[in-house]
């Protein structure tokens, strides 16, 4: 197996007023699961959705009617400690299935483009995949930004949701990552036994993973095709914004 997708999707989405999980919130007439599925079909081989345990049989529910159903497997994250844990949660279904790379993208990141996806398949395509590659972004006021040093290597990522102060204008992840086997299995794991809960949110986040491997390894970033792409659903504006970009897309 060349590449799996893991997409962590135990939030309510209180935020967006809905009534149904997060994952669930139809964006332009389709749930964002679906929009997912659908945008990342041809890219990857197999799909994990980490759900939360008060709607897993809702979202298992939602997986069976779908007709790749049969390569689509759903985990539970007991609670909410955080993006790294839902991650790793995954790990089962990779050990099980050997995929090279290890994609991630956060559930309400349905606008990537499919030249985006076109680069990072092309980028995760060979037999030594580079660690982590990832598309960003460069936006003012952005809600993430990393630090890098004179060499561009990332040294620090600053989290608005954490405190941190942010630039007016900065670059950030666009909530797509992909990882070689090696990192997710080896890396990760050892990353995971080293850090705490963030001071502010009190949950383990996969982002500061970025730097601490970069201290050691190749970290692989390159420009997405459009700032739309970046844009997640958290809030009604945030959806409004998203369906008109779909409508005119």
């Amino acid at each position: 197996m060349t590449r799996l997708l893991v997409i962590p999707a135990a939030g309510l989405g209180s935020r967006l007023g809905a009534g149904v999980p997060k994952v669930l919130v139809p964006v332009a007439g389709a749930p964002m699961l679906d929009r997912l599925l659908d945008l990342y079909r041809s890219a990857v081989e197999r799909v994990v959705v980490v759900a939360g345990p008060s709607f897993e049989s809702e979202v298992k529910r939602h997986v069976a009617a779908r007709p790749e159903y049969d390569r689509i497997d759903c985990v539970v994250q007991p609670s909410p400690t955080g993006m790294l844990d839902a991650i790793l949660l995954a790990m089962p279904v990779v050990e099980r299935h050997q995929p090279a790379s290890v994609w991630v993208t956060w559930c309400d990141q349905v606008t990537v483009h499919p030249r985006t996806i076109d680069r990072l398949v092309a980028l995760t395509g060979g037999h030594r995949p580079d660690p982590i590659i990832l598309p960003t972004v460069t936006r003012r006021h952005p809600y993430i930004h990393f630090d890098r040093d004179e060499a561009g290597r990332i040294t620090r990522v600053r989290h608005r949701r954490e405190g941190d102060a942010m630039p007016v204008t900065g670059e950030s992840d666009m909530g797509l990552f992909a990882m070689s086997a090696s990192t997710y299995r080896e890396r990760l794991p050892e990353y995971a036994r080293e850090i705490e809960a963030g001071a502010a949110t009190g949950e383990r986040n996969f982002l500061p993973f970025i730097p601490w491997l970069a201290r050691t390894e190749r970290v692989t970033t390159f420009p997405c095709e459009d700032p739309m792409e970046a844009v997640g659903i958290n809030t009604p504006e945030e959806l409004a914004l998203v369906e008109e970009y779909f409508r005119h897309g």
